[in-house]
């Protein structure tokens, strides 16, 4: 079974939708015991940083996103669920992420008369191998929903880039974490190619 984080973000029946569809039996739960005896866990996520961790907090997940990295079952965060992942954003100055990874979420400068937020296709390029694009040509195109983006403080971890007014970090990977910038459940065939190699992972901490 895979478990969805849910912290009442906005994406969860899209993604549930999409790890259905490949077959999968999913449980979108806020239950701690459900989460930890999930097979992999997936963190959703769209909207402001400050509030989803103030939802995740509050409801006792901080503690049990812990447990899931530790136990190394594979867990996936998408779009804001990435930047969850990370120590802080300039978002919501004075807010701790989950400091799980290391880095930093910057705003997407306002120049190049670009739109803020970023919404639409873009190519990703491959700096590091990745699990989950394995199967996946470079220059493949993805949905991107975000007015922030990554900076890790390794870049070693980081898996995927795209351009878009700044070097966007897409996606990473470190053991058993992956995370994607980008919504794989609405990047039709090339992102449920993602959700599946997700899934195919063998095991705990693959």
């Amino acid at each position: 079974m895979i478990a969805i984080i849910d912290y009442d973000a906005g994406n969860i029946k899209s993604v549930e939708k999409a790890v259905t569809a490949l077959g999968q039996e999913v449980c979108a739960t806020r239950n701690h015991e459900a989460i930890l005896k999930a097979e992999k866990v997936i963190l959703p996520g769209v909207g402001a940083f400050g509030d989803a961790m103030e939802k995740i907090r509050s409801y006792g997940l901080e503690s049990v996103i812990r447990e899931v990295v530790k136990r190394r079952t594979p867990f996936l965060g998408i779009c804001l669920g990435l930047q969850l992942l990370f120590e802080k954003s300039e978002e919501s100055p004075g807010v701790e992420g989950l400091s799980i990874l290391e880095g930093e979420i910057l705003r997407i400068p306002d120049e190049n008369n670009l739109k803020i937020p970023h919404i639409g296709w873009n190519s990703l390029s491959f700096p590091n191998q990745g699990r989950l694009f394995k199967g996946i040509e470079e220059e493949a195109y993805v949905y991107f929903v975000h007015s922030y983006y990554l900076n890790a403080r390794d870049k070693d971890i980081v898996t995927a880039t795209a351009e878009y007014g700044a070097h966007i970090e897409a996606s990473v990977e470190k053991g058993n974490i992956f995370a994607c910038q980008f919504h794989p459940e609405k990047s039709s065939e090339v992102g449920l190619k993602i959700i599946r190699n997700f899934i195919e992972l063998e095991g705990k901490g693959e």
